[in-house]
């Protein structure tokens, strides 16, 4: 049996809640108030996959790898579980959601203990996957591993004991690719490895001709790294500012060989180990944590913001959803749209109106909101709502906000007098904002002037917008909308006003006002009145969303309006591409916790800065970049049922920022090669504004004959980026990591003449 290989690699062989997943039992399976059915359920040997049993006929029982779990949640946390399944059965339920656009599975076990033991057995599991590491260890361990890998103790290996070995010692490596190597090494034909056939495999796997030239160039004590060679590394070629003992540090943490670690040598394998780690990566792990000052005002951050959040696919039909919501914050998305309607029975509902999407109770919304909002990050959610609904509809809605976030919802303002600028992030940790109409000017707050129960206001301008298009020549009063009282109320820091131009808004605004802009409107602004709009943004918000003409959820690019200070650039966060790229690499510094800080001059009331025009100033900070594509190991194959589909690789470097900044360069493609290519390709970018500046890797799969397919992508901010030879982690289109795939680089920034 292979299981302890995997099992082992993860420390967990002996472990109970192991073994009870090896075993498996029954789970009832839920579909709808009527689909129930019990399905036999098992973790497989090679502890990667799960087993389902089916019921269809010519489907073989499927299985489905644990790398595509997004996470399992125990309780009725989904919707499918709270609409189909009674209250009763809360402890008994759990649910594994997948990646990607996989249905989640939701599940009923027999008893409360089942379910946890399940819950908490594949966590463990995924853990594990996820700690693992891509590089191996020393020489003598790998020779212990292939020695137990060698089941009957025969000296010869086949091709099933040798992926088991490759495993055991935390190679990654795609199933096709062991196969290639297996055939080149077996030079006997007998379909066995042995002696040095096998060295040889390992040699051929291990072996990085790139790393070779690069120890060797360093490695100046016999042969060897000392810590003194690793420092002048890590001085001259990854340009760090550390100390000996940092170098120290490294050899102790990622030293394979027990000989060299005590002797403070860093060997070629331990080189190696430290190259794939944080260290090495191209990302600066002191952008990991939250290391901003997070106690500027709200205006001064960018917001990572979502559009339709409610939907998981188009707006025309797509199904609505609450785990559409959860998807999106767990992505440290701050700012989520709800479109409101009247529902059935007095209660309201949210969906895209006035077409087909489904429907979802706004409660519902609101539960899933408190539940999920903080998980990720602790700095402050805004609702923003957009409402149509009747005063009846709109006080239940003002009595859920309230009931079901409590004291985590915004009511007051913070402080005992009438404030002039917005609190910052961190005094607003753990609370909701909400954002739509209000009657009142926020002075009322403090002065008890309050409205009459009913008023009416504007609507919001997303939804006049879908009127407008709607033909009919309408009347302006049904653009107005009535308010209750009890709903305009909570809104506090963010009431929406309609805009008409800078100066209007300057002279008629409080900072508490903020304007909604169709995307046509703000690129033009942005495009067009560049330092004014960035002085607009330096005390009020702007929220910007994808024109309604964007049928299918597609995404304008979010970067000119970051460049002009906007700060709520709602994207559909459900549409994965090149706009849902950027903006996961705009929030992937800061702790991921969904805030930026502007750059000073976007800040400084001072500032001329114009994104367009660039004149001289504090922004100007022109760089040299130099970029050499090195090679890369292990990328997917595109097509995995064509068994010939082995990639031909090219890389292109992007850059996103001011227009003077935007550049794209590819290397030349390599013939069928995934496992290793080598490019050696350089290229130079001149970059103006670095502190806006963001850089995308792209591998594709050249195709002479159609569009090219991706292989995988990396982007990040030009300022997280660390010198010297680093490692450029993969992500599939969808943002998930691919485990074993990387490119290999050489980054240095200078300062331009």
């Amino acid at each position: 049996m292979e299981v302890n290989g995997n099992a082992g690699r993860f420390g967990l062989e002996e472990d109970p809640d192991l073994q009870f997943l090896l075993k498996g039992g029954d789970l009832v399976k839920v579909k709808s108030r009527s689909w129930r059915k019990t399905r036999y359920f098992r973790l497989n040997e090679d502890c990667k996959t799960v087993w389902q049993q089916t019921s269809k006929r010519f489907k073989k029982d499927s299985s489905f790898s644990l790398e595509d779990i997004d996470s399992v949640r125990y309780g009725r946390q989904t919707e499918g579980l709270q609409k189909y399944t009674d209250s009763l059965a809360d402890d008994r339920c759990f649910s594994i959601v997948f990646k990607g656009r996989r249905k989640n599975l939701d599940l009923i076990a027999s008893s409360k203990e089942e379910a946890k033991r399940w819950v908490s057995g594949l966590e463990k599991i995924m853990t594990g996957m996820h700690s693992l590491n891509r590089q191996q260890n020393s020489e003598h361990w790998i020779y212990n591993c292939m020695r137990k890998a060698d089941k009957n103790a025969d000296n010869k290996m086949s091709l099933k004991e040798l992926k088991h070995f490759l495993r055991q010692i935390n190679i990654e490596v795609d199933d096709s690719y062991a196969e290639m190597l297996f055939k080149k090494c077996d030079t006997s034909n007998s379909g066995t490895l042995e002696g040095s056939e096998i060295k040889h495999f390992y040699d051929l796997l291990t072996y990085r001709e790139e790393i070779d030239v690069i120890y060797e160039k360093y490695a100046s004590t016999n042969g060897q790294m000392s810590s003194g060679d690793l420092l002048n590394f890590l001085q001259n070629e990854q340009r760090e500012p550390v100390s000996l003992e940092s170098a120290k540090k490294l050899i102790e943490k990622y030293e394979v060989d027990e000989t060299a670690k005590q002797n403070k040598y860093m060997s070629k394998d331990g080189f190696l180990m430290y190259l794939n780690h944080e260290e090495g990566s191209i990302f600066n792990p002191a952008h990991k944590p939250i290391y901003q000052d997070m106690h500027q005002p709200l205006n001064h951050y960018l917001i990572s913001s979502s559009h339709n959040t409610y939907l998981m696919e188009d707006q025309l039909k797509g199904p609505s959803s609450t785990e559409a919501y959860i998807k999106a914050l767990m992505k440290s998305c701050r700012c989520v749209e709800l479109d409101c309607w009247d529902g059935a029975n007095g209660e309201p509902v949210i969906y895209h109106g006035h077409t087909l999407t489904s429907k979802v109770l706004f409660q519902d919304v609101i539960k899933a909101i408190k539940e999920y909002a903080f998980k990720t990050s602790q700095y402050p959610v805004i609702l923003s709502l957009e409402n149509h609904c009747s005063t009846e509809q709109q006080k239940i809605m003002a009595h859920h906000l309230t009931s079901i976030l409590g004291s985590a919802l915004l009511t007051q303002p913070l402080g005992h007098q009438m404030p002039k600028s917005f609190p910052g992030p961190e005094e607003l940790k753990g609370r909701f904002l909400i954002k739509g109409k209000c009657l009142n000017k926020l002075d009322a707050a403090f002065n008890n002037n309050t409205t009459e129960d009913v008023d009416s206001v504007s609507e919001e301008d997303e939804a006049a917008e879908l009127k407008e298009a709607e033909q009919k020549p309408k009347d302006k009063s049904s653009k107005k909308i009535k308010l209750a009282k009890e709903l305009s109320d909570l809104v506090i820091y963010c009431k929406s006003v309609h805009f008409s131009n800078f100066e209007h808004s300057r002279d008629n605004h409080a900072f508490y006002e903020m304007a909604s802009f169709k995307e046509s409107k703000a690129m033009n602004l942005a495009e067009n009145s560049g330092t004014a709009y960035i002085h607009h943004n330096m005390d009020k918000l702007s929220r910007i969303y994808p024109a309604g003409s964007r049928t299918d959820s597609s995404n304008y690019n979010p970067v000119p309006l970051w460049n002009a200070g906007c700060q709520i650039v709602a994207l559909n966060f459900q549409t994965p591409g090149k706009e849902m790229d950027l903006n996961q690499a705009r929030f992937l510094p800061n702790g991921k916790c969904g805030y930026i800080l502007k750059p000073e001059f976007q800040r400084d009331p001072a500032s001329q800065f114009d994104p367009k025009n660039l004149s001289v100033g504090p922004w100007l900070k022109k760089k040299n970049l130099h970029v050499m594509i090195i090679s890369a190991q292990q990328l997917p194959k595109i097509n995995k049922d064509k068994q010939k589909s082995i990639v031909d690789p090219q890389v292109r470097v992007e850059i996103y920022g001011v227009p003077a900044d935007n550049a794209s360069k590819q290397t030349h493609h390599i013939d069928n090669n995934g496992f290793n290519p080598m490019w050696n390709t350089k290229f130079q970018f001149t970059i103006y504004v670095p502190e806006l500046a963001l850089v995308r890797f792209v591998v594709e799969d050249y195709d002479a004959a159609s569009h090219n397919d991706l292989v995988g992508l990396y982007t990040l901010p030009f300022t997280s980026m660390q010198n010297g030879y680093r490692h450029v982690p993969l992500l599939t289109k969808r943002g998930n990591l691919i485990p074993s795939a990387g490119l290999f680089v050489h980054i240095m920034i200078l300062d331009a003449k």
